[in-house]
């Protein structure tokens, strides 16, 4: 019984000097940290708190629901994506740009990420369609808009190849194979998506 009155009082006094924006970074961070380890469907509101060492009232009071705490953690973990790559030609642009967002879905937001999207049944998965999309999915074709732009005023790529389903093709694929093929989407991997499916669908001269 000692024991056990020694170690909670830490966590009471972590919790006490902890609040506002501090205290909800750490239970953010515990939320992605849970979603990496044990999966959505492993993650639980008591292992949140206890990750971030705080009171399960705690994180109830800013988050009445675990869809609503995951959507948040997601949101605020998620890599922010810069510029477009400029390496003077559009298969290293190309090349470049999946390789970033391969770092953003293997980093531990994108963990996270994945066990949403790999575990959630559909009604759960609607909850996180915009973070998915506004956090991943919009700014991974707005780099491939800046490529594909830049590749048309070069004379790379054709000029009616700039269109929803060419800027939609890299990013479903990564998806789809992220979650039905379990792809890790090594460095060869990459490639053969922007050698064999990519560059053919751009190139101005058709091959």
């Amino acid at each position: 019984m000692a024991t056990s009155r020694w170690t909670a009082a830490p966590v009471r006094a972590a919790s006490s000097r902890r609040r506002g924006a501090v205290l909800e970074r750490a239970i953010l961070d515990a939320a992605l940290e849970q979603l990496g380890t044990v999966g959505w469907n492993g993650l639980t509101m008591e292992g949140v708190a206890a990750g971030a060492q705080t009171g399960k009232a705690a994180v109830y009071r800013r988050w009445p629901s675990k869809e609503d705490l995951v959507a948040d953690a997601l949101q605020a973990g998620l890599p922010r994506f810069g510029r477009a790559p400029d390496l003077g030609g559009v298969r290293d642009d190309l090349l470049e740009l999946c390789r970033q967002v391969r770092e953003a879905l293997f980093s531990r937001p994108g963990f996270a990420l994945r066990a949403v999207i790999h575990e959630c049944d559909s009604p759960q998965a609607e909850r996180f369609q915009g973070v998915i999309f506004g956090g991943l999915v919009e700014p991974m074709v707005r780099l491939l808009r800046e490529i594909v732009d830049r590749g048309i005023a070069r004379g790379e790529v054709r000029i009616d190849a700039a269109n929803g389903y060419v800027f939609d093709a890299i990013p479903a694929m990564m998806m789809y194979r992220s979650k039905m093929c379990g792809s890790e989407w090594g460095e060869r991997d990459i490639e053969e998506m922007i050698d064999q499916l990519m560059v053919p669908l751009l190139r101005a001269d058709g091959i």
